[in-house]
Parts: structure tokens; sequence; C-alpha cells
């Protein structure tokens, strides 16, 4: 398991810009100050130690890397390797070896819980997905509400705006009105008057007629 854990890590830190490297089978190797032999000493590495490459130059031969505890300076490139040492390994899968030995019946346990959350995770997906239903089909009625409301709210401001057209056209039709019929009380208060001034002519025309007869007849005799 930790032999599998730790070619995961590899592989995950290649792709990054540092990568991870471990000190060779060698009992110590320098960490410098610079890329040459003539430069101080900051430390001395053992083997198996984790370091952080942060860049290499296959000019000088060294590269710049730095400790778990976040120092920097630079080694012999020929002196990292990409994953722990054969010795730290070793005793790695000797450890896990004796622990799987040592407690056989853990694993049938562990394999029973995780059988266990694997049932558990399974109902709690085929949930999820029943949920994950529901809320697809609410979003589509939702989705539907909302374009019916849509056509709604303009079929709405359609309609206002014919009854507020036709509210114009009513008024207009309700001041027509108004003037026709001032026109026509007018015109019978035109013609009224025209009877009265009729009369009142006709009242002083008749006399007239009447004594211009009775003048006609006496001349006969």
């Amino acid at each position: 398991m930790k032999k599998i854990v730790a070619l995961v890590c590899i592989l995950l830190s290649a792709s990054a810009l540092a990568r991870t490297a471990y000190i060779t089978d060698e009992h110590r190797i320098t960490l410098r100050s610079g890329e040459s032999a003539t430069h101080r000493i900051l430390r001395m590495l053992p083997t198996g130690e984790r370091l952080t490459v942060l860049s290499s130059n296959s000019a000088s031969g060294y590269s710049k890397v730095r400790t778990a505890s976040g120092m920097e300076g630079f080694v012999l490139t020929r002196m990292l390797v990409n994953q722990p040492v054969a010795r730290d390994r070793l005793a790695a899968i000797e450890a896990e070896v004796k622990a799987l030995k040592a407690a056989p019946g853990e694993l049938n346990v562990r394999l029973a819980q995780l059988t266990e959350q694997y049932t558990a995770l399974r109902q709690q997906h085929d949930t999820l997905q029943k949920a994950k239903t529901l809320v697809d089909q609410e979003y589509a009625a939702l989705q539907r509400t909302s374009s019916n409301a849509v056509r709604i709210a303009n079929e709405r401001n359609e309609l206002r705006k014919q009854v507020a057209s036709l509210t114009r056209e009513v008024e207009d039709v309700k001041q027509q009105n108004r003037e026709l019929e001032n026109k026509t009380a007018q015109n019978w208060f035109l013609i009224g008057a025209g009877v009265v001034v009729g009369g009142v002519i006709l009242g002083l025309i008749l006399p007239h007629l009447r004594l211009r007869r009775r003048k006609n007849s006496w001349g006969s005799l």
C-alpha cells in the first residue's frame, strides 16, 4: 500500500514545476551554497532524505533543492533519485508485510468496513440521483412556467396598449358627440329664432295686406 502511495506521489510531482527527489544510497552528501565544490557547505544530508528539486543545471551538474525544513541549496544531480532508496523501500515493505502477518483479521474487518461504506455510498448515490432527477424536472417546469409568464406579460402589455387605444377612441367619439349636440342645439336655436322672426314679420305684413284688399274692394265699387 505504501509502495503504491509513493508511486502516486512521484507521478503527481513529476507534472509540477518542482519535483520530488531523494538522496541516493550514500551515507551523506553535502548541501552547498553554490554550484561547485568550492562553495560553502550548508548542511550534510543523510541517505533517503526527501528533497524538492527547484531547478537543475546540466552544465554544472548541480540541482537547486529545498529540504523539508525549508533550507535551500545545491547538491550534485547524480546524487538524486526519483524514488526512495532501496533501503527505505525495503524497510517499508518489510513493515507492511509484518503488519499484514501480525493482523490478518484486520484485513477482513477492514474489508467489511469498506464493503459497508461502499453500500452506504451506493445508496446515497441512488438517493442523490433521484433527487437530481426531481430537481431537473422542477427546473424544466420552472422554465416552462417562466416562458408562459413572459408570454402572459407580453400579452398583458399588448392588451393594455389596446385598452389605451380604445379609451382614446371612446374619448374622441364622446368629444365628437358633444360637438354634434352643441351644433344641433345651435341649429335648433337658429331655427327657433327664424320661426320667431318669421312670425313677427308675418304679423307685420298681414295687416297691410288686409288693408290693401279692403281698399281695392272699395275702389271697385
